[in-house]
């Protein structure tokens, strides 16, 4: 560990719940230097759904390398770009009945946010924007502007302005409607909420503790935004390719979004890519007029074609990880009727789905617990407060059942010390 405390940044924040050198890694298993592995309920906090290392992904794009493919060409033509758009539209719009634009931007979730509010505010000529509580949409300042995270939002060194936070579904309990609310306030002259250009939101929040939205509250959503003339931008950086059991996290919801933000796991490897899907009509872009020299990755074009085609022909891996998804969540309510079915209760959909403990320092000690016996988890919510699984997709059953059986040993470890506590 020496050579990373001597030259690396205070800033590493994973390291310092997962304190080994790690140097292989293979489907949901991290190998470290030593040997010891790992199962991994992290998966590059939601990049790597399909698994360290696919076979299939790793061929493709070791071939395109051996061919001396197009590694960087900034926005020009290549032949790997064109596979991609074709097996994306193919495989992915047309059977879902979308009709996209695709904009690659550069290659993070934070640089597809931006894209996103940018072009929003052009092609509305207005600055405001709606986001919601617990939110998070990345940390460059704009996208930061729109993260609820204080934690991050600390980190600016400059106001963060130009966005209005309204309550999340739920965000306060089942009896309050907040559309209802929004409504009221956009109506209002002087509620001193400035007409917005767009409304951002996660269908699932992914980094702000596992909350789910319903259905219901998405459909009442986009209505608003309608009623409104706000454009409606879903950012599905960590809830999209398949981690709610279909590609997108809305989809089975009847929505049209008119942006939608990819990233994460759409290189399928691990590799950075993002994108920006948008209705035909918003692309007011002048040439150039928004760019970044890494926007579209080749070898993600590749990696990401080859996913596509691998995993999504038809609908068996999404019903996969349906099955996958239910398998975990019984898992975790055997632990809360376990362990604490007044204190706790799980949280999300598919497999983005946790345990939400009674705080933060709860929730860290689990995942010590289970850090120490074999299994890489990590927490999410605004006090730290819910262990959070982010699995790949492609992980077996029988690594799902010996994650839940260390994760079970560690919630018996922790409670059992909070309640003898409690007592003393």
């Amino acid at each position: 560990m020496k050579t990373f405390e001597l030259h690396e940044s205070g800033v590493r924040s994973y390291c310092r719940s997962f304190p080994v050198v790690f140097k292989q890694a293979r489907g949901a298993e991290l190998i470290t230097r030593d040997g010891k592995t790992y199962i991994d309920f992290l998966a590059g906090a939601g990049t790597l759904n399909y698994g360290h290392n696919h076979p299939v992904l790793k061929q493709a794009l070791l071939e395109y390398i051996t061919h001396d493919g197009l590694t960087h060409g900034l926005d020009m033509y290549s032949e790997a770009k064109e596979r991609f758009l074709e097996t994306f539209d193919r495989l992915i719009l047309k059977p879902r009945n979308m009709s996209y634009l695709m904009q690659f931007t550069g290659p993070t979730g934070t640089n597809a946010v931006e894209a996103a509010l940018k072009l929003a505010r052009k092609v509305t000529g207005r600055n405001n924007v709606i986001s919601f509580t617990n939110g998070f949409h990345g940390c460059s300042i704009g996208a930061l502007a729109a993260t609820g995270n204080q934690h991050h939002r600390g980190a600016a060194g400059v106001p963060l302005t130009d966005v209005s936070r309204m309550p999340y579904a739920n965000y306060f309990g089942d009896k309050v409607n907040t559309i209802a609310m929004m409504d009221k306030l956009l109506e209002d002259p002087s509620s001193g909420v400035d007409k917005p250009a767009a409304v951002i939101v996660e269908v699932v929040q992914g980094e702000g503790g596992l909350n789910a939205a319903s259905a219901e509250w998405v459909r009442k959503l986009e209505k608003l935004c309608r009623k409104h003339d706000m454009l409606l931008i879903v950012d599905d950086i960590q809830a999209g390719c398949g981690r709610t059991g279909t590609f997108f996290s809305f989809e089975e919801m009847g929505i049209k979004p008119d942006m939608i933000t990819l990233s994460k796991s759409l290189s399928g490897f691990g590799l950075p890519f993002a994108m920006v899907l948008l209705r035909k009509e918003l692309d007011q872009w002048a040439p150039g007029e928004h760019n970044g020299t890494f926007r579209g990755n080749n070898h993600a074009f590749v990696t990401a074609a080859a996913a596509l085609e691998h995993f999504w022909q038809d609908d068996s891996f999404a019903q996969s990880v349906r099955a996958k998804g239910k398998r975990i969540a019984d898992g975790m309510h055997k632990i809360v009727r376990r362990y604490g079915p007044d204190s706790l209760f799980v949280k999300g959909r598919g497999m983005m789905i946790g345990i939400s403990c009674p705080d933060g320092d709860v929730a860290a000690a689990i995942c010590r617990h289970a850090f120490e016996n074999g299994l890489v988890i990590e927490t999410s919510g605004a006090h730290s407060e819910v262990v959070k699984c982010l699995c790949p997709l492609v992980i077996s059953e029988e690594q799902i059942d010996k994650a839940m059986s260390i994760l079970d040993k560690a919630f018996a470890a922790v409670m059992s010390s909070q309640t003898r506590e409690q007592a003393g």
